[in-house]
């Protein structure tokens, strides 16, 4: 049996459960749903399998499924079943990215076949995805966000594959992760990289002006307003709008700007006339916009019109084996922003910061990086200063970087001894004899612990 899978979906209950059966007795796994929405909430970036849907269905019909398919991953294939008469609806459906067609009534046999054509296709993109992580295929994106543990290369491949869309999205972070880093990648391998980029940060607009300042305003639409003013939305035109931190946006503005991603129009303050927005909308978010919504402080229709691609910027405590690598790159960034010569970063520095936990992301490991440069301590990271480091000699070294390991251990266990040796892999007795041998104070325990 094939160890990808068939999404089935159709509302006619006797046609999706003759169809599923007919795949699973050719050896298919199969998952039959009855809505299009349902069949939605199971497709992710990587999907392991292919749709087949009816394009007639109640609710979202099968063409809204396959463009929203296609957002999230536009290399998934896509089946579509037609009834008569609209084979000419199938073949420009076909143009836009269906992988296939089938018009009832159909053999189920010709069914299975162009079933098993696009598992071996989906199978061979997933295969080439995998082999070019492996590879850690060097390009721009990856130059901007460096990295090689897996969260970092499914973000890359996920951005590429919805960047060259022009699907709008939803960009989820901690502070300082990257989402404008993001953000930008998506814009530039869009096609609207050579037109405005704009990012307008919902928290900082002025309270009184927030509408002026988004949508614009004609000549006396209010006390002060001398001249007719394009907003920022104008201003964007034909690029890409960025909204950063959405969830400041306050309540009443949302219900505009849901009708501005829905309609693609605006209308200016004290103005009848609509302007055509020919624009892409990038929301970035640094909290829960689904407990947000649950507060009644973010519309819910909101939230799921931007909910359809939504990319997930992981933090550094998620990804720290990037941590010496990213940081290598950010001293050298540093190095020809001060106009330094080339710095090298001893070992036992990237060990101490790979080790740290790092809440502000990469924006805080940033700063780390331009103090280095600047000759500055690393606060908390035990870096030896410039004029010890040449008398020291290697085995000084390895014991002060086995020192700050297991005393960071002790701490993090709270003093209790069995997790610690079991997590460094030695025996008890070992430790015993480290702990002894590198001057470790016993009142590092806290005395709830075994000892």
């Amino acid at each position: 049996m094939s160890t990808l899978s068939v999404l089935l979906v159709d509302d006619e209950e006797e046609l999706r459960r003759s169809t599923a059966q007919a795949l699973e007795l050719s050896d298919y796994r199969v998952e039959a749903l009855a809505q299009a929405e349902d069949a939605l909430s199971r497709i992710t970036y990587g999907f392991r399998g292919v749709v087949v849907t009816d394009i007639r269905m109640r609710g979202m019909d099968g063409l809204t499924l396959m463009q929203r398919i296609r957002e999230i991953d536009h290399e998934i294939p896509v089946i579509l079943i037609t009834g008569h008469g609209e084979v000419q609806l199938a073949v420009k459906a076909m143009r836009e990215g269906a992988y296939d067609f089938l018009e009832k009534p159909f053999s189920l046999q010709t069914l299975a076949g162009i079933v098993n054509r696009a598992l071996d296709r989906r199978s061979l993109v997933l295969e080439n995805r995998r082999l070019r992580s492996v590879a850690g295929k060097d390009d721009d994106l990856e130059a901007r966000m460096p990295g090689r543990t897996p969260v970092i290369i499914d973000l890359r491949y996920r951005l590429r594959a919805i960047g060259a869309t022009d699907a709008d999205t939803l960009v989820i972070g901690e502070t300082g992760a990257g989402k404008e880093v993001a953000a930008r990648a998506l814009h530039d391998l869009s096609a609207r990289a050579g037109r405005p980029f704009l990012v307008i940060n919902c928290a900082a607009l002025p309270s009184g002006l927030i509408e002026s300042e988004l949508f614009g305003h004609e000549a006396g639409a209010f006390p002060g307003a001398l001249r007719a003013r394009y907003g920022k939305f104008e201003h964007g035109r034909g690029g890409t709008i960025v909204l950063d931190e959405i969830a400041s946006l306050p309540v009443e503005l949302q219900a505009r700007f849901l009708r501005v991603l829905q309609e693609r129009t605006i209308t200016r303050l004290g103005s009848n006339e609509v302007v055509p927005l020919d624009v892409r909308f990038i929301a970035t978010s640094k909290t829960d916009l689904e407990a947000e919504v649950a507060a009644g402080r973010f519309r819910a229709d909101l939230f799921y019109r931007l909910n359809v691609v939504t990319v997930r910027v992981p933090a550094l405590a998620q990804r720290q084996a990037d941590i010496p690598l990213l940081f290598l790159q950010l001293v050298r960034e540093a190095a020809a922003r001060y106009g330094r010569e080339d710095i090298s970063v001893p070992p036992e520095v990237l060990v101490d910061l790979g080790q740290r936990d790092w809440p502000g992301n990469v924006r805080e490991l940033r700063n780390a990086a331009d103090r280095f440069v600047l000759g500055l301590d690393l606060p908390g990271t035990g870096t030896i200063a410039a004029e010890e480091k040449e008398t020291l000699r290697l085995a000084d070294r390895v014991a002060a970087y086995e020192r700050r390991i297991i005393a960071g251990a002790i701490a993090a266990h709270g003093g209790s001894l069995r997790p610690v040796y079991e997590q460094l892999g030695i025996s008890r007795k070992t430790l015993y004899e480290k702990m002894q041998k590198l001057s470790l104070d016993k009142r590092l325990l806290s005395g709830d612990g075994e000892d």
